[in-house]
């Protein structure tokens, strides 16, 4: 079916609150979880290296799938896997709230990712494919600034939940959302495909390699500190998944119809964009794992606390996020996507001063406040950089691309940074031991933030831009009014 819906119409606003609730499902679920983590760990009696689990099942899965994911949906219909995604997170999220002991949470929330994997691509692929051109920004904006309301109503009704009924109730609480996302998806939400992808394989070993792959790794990392590094089972985990990860690669490069074309990697200034991604978000994912723990089990915060304390950092990215990506579109991407990550990685390095001896003013909101500029100040021109850097017949897979390249920096350090910082076993049930290792940790993550500003200081380039001639007479005729970056990204700052 052909784009024709109107932002105005009322069809159209069925369509975008059918995927702002859709995509609200999977992007709540996974800040949610980190504030009910202290609940599981104490009703299933479990160790740090379970709950890493916990968030680590569903992000694998997630990051594993993505891209096969979009190109089903290309395929067979953006609705129908959507539909199906919805479906399946919302059984997913059942099994989730119902599970007996941590072994049944952690597969339920690896299926959770599978369905997320489904509808997360569907959702601005429908809108992509159903409004006109002219209104596509205006619906991918409010798109964006409705998911960021929902992230940020997160935290505080998870806490809500989890302080006054159950950490079960998170999951529950997906089940009547995604009855009513079904509902507008199957009334309101036209069918759309990609007809270059009729007949066109879809990748699936290239999936199947990269899942066990970051599986493999991640069982490594995550077991390796208590199992021992010499483990015979930690260490084939390691070897077998950087083996599959390689034979990704290869395969990528070979097979005629890649999820991941590896031509995109020509660009040098996409390339630095994931690197710098990879870095950042990793750092940032690592600590925010161990914040909600740190606040609960230290500082004495309750769940609904721990979720309310963290609402300014979501506040300043709904208010600056905009002004800053205008920003970046006149004067390039370079300054802020330097300077944004050394002012994440001080409001990190500031969360050392969270001991729970000051009052939440004193400890915790001058580091929130200052990594929430920080972030304000990259994630916009960051995407952009990821995008514009692309040709533009692949902006779509680009984005798909920096988004998995977070989600799997994400799943690493979350396996990897608490054993860098000394954080073992329980850990996290001794406060002054876990308090220890969290301040380590949060100078690990600031430190590598500042790396990651460093490396976009040295390899991100601005877009030249055509000088603008001083006199009408000397404009050449033929001379267009357009400034765009360059395909490849070229060009010194």
């Amino acid at each position: 079916m052909a784009a024709g819906l109107r932002f105005s119409s009322g069809p159209g606003r069925w369509v975008l609150a059918a995927t702002v609730l859709g995509s609200a499902l999977a992007s709540i679920d996974a800040t949610v979880v980190g504030i009910a983590l202290p609940a599981i760990g104490r009703d299933f009696g479990v160790g740090l290296a379970g709950l890493q689990w916990v968030v680590t099942a569903y992000t694998l899965t997630l990051a594993g799938l993505l891209l096969v994911a979009g190109s089903l949906g290309d395929r067979f219909g953006r609705k129908r896997c959507f539909l199906i995604g919805v479906v399946w997170f919302a059984l997913a999220s059942l099994l989730c709230g119902l599970a007996p002991n941590a072994p049944t949470l952690i597969g339920a929330r690896a299926l959770q990712g599978v369905g997320a994997a489904l509808l997360t691509p569907g959702s601005l692929a429908i809108l992509e494919a159903s409004f006109v051109p002219e209104d596509r920004s205006r619906a991918i904006g409010a798109w964006s600034g409705l998911s960021g309301v929902g992230t940020a109503i997160g935290p505080f009704l998870g806490g809500w939940l989890v302080q006054a009924v159950s950490w079960r109730l998170i999951f529950v609480i997906n089940l009547p959302i995604a009855v009513l996302v079904v509902l507008l998806a199957l009334r309101h939400v036209p069918e759309s495909r990609d007809p270059r992808s009729l007949g066109a394989r879809i990748d699936v070993v290239g999936g199947l390699l990269v899942t066990l792959g970051l599986v493999g790794l991640t069982y490594g990392l995550i077991e390796g500190p208590s199992s021992g590094w010499q483990s015979g089972s930690v260490v084939a985990a390691l070897v077998g998944g950087v083996l599959l990860l390689a034979a990704f690669a290869w395969w990528e490069g070979r097979t005629p119809a890649p999820m991941l074309p590896l031509s995109l990697f020509a660009s040098r200034q996409f390339t630095a964009t994931n690197v710098v991604t990879f870095v950042l978000y990793g750092a940032l994912g690592g600590v925010l794992f161990l914040l909600p723990i740190q606040l609960q089990q230290v500082s004495g915060y309750t769940a609904l606390q721990a979720g309310v304390s963290l609402l300014p950092l979501t506040l300043m990215m709904l208010l600056f996020s905009a002004r800053s990506g205008a920003l970046a579109a006149r004067i390039g991407p370079r300054l802020q996507m330097s300077v944004g990550p050394c002012l994440v990685g001080l409001g990190i390095a500031l969360l050392t001063a969270v001991n729970g001896s000051g009052t939440y003013v004193v400890e915790v909101l001058p580091a929130v406040l200052v990594l929430g500029l920080g972030l304000a100040a990259t994630v916009a021109p960051l995407t952009s950089t990821a995008l514009s850097s692309a040709p533009a017949e692949h902006a779509g897979i680009a984005s798909a691309v920096n988004n998995d390249v977070a989600r799997a920096a994400g799943l690493i350090a979350v396996a990897v940074l608490p054993a860098l910082a000394g954080i073992t076993g329980s850990a996290y049930l001794h406060p002054a031991e876990f308090s220890a290792g969290f301040h380590r940790a949060s100078l690990i993550s600031g430190a590598l933030c500042v790396l990651s500003g460093l490396l976009a200081a040295a390899l991100i380039r601005n877009p030249v831009r055509a000088k603008r001639p001083e006199t009408e007479e000397e404009a050449p005729q033929h001379s267009c009014g357009l400034d765009a970056p360059p395909r490849q990204g070229g060009g010194s700052a």
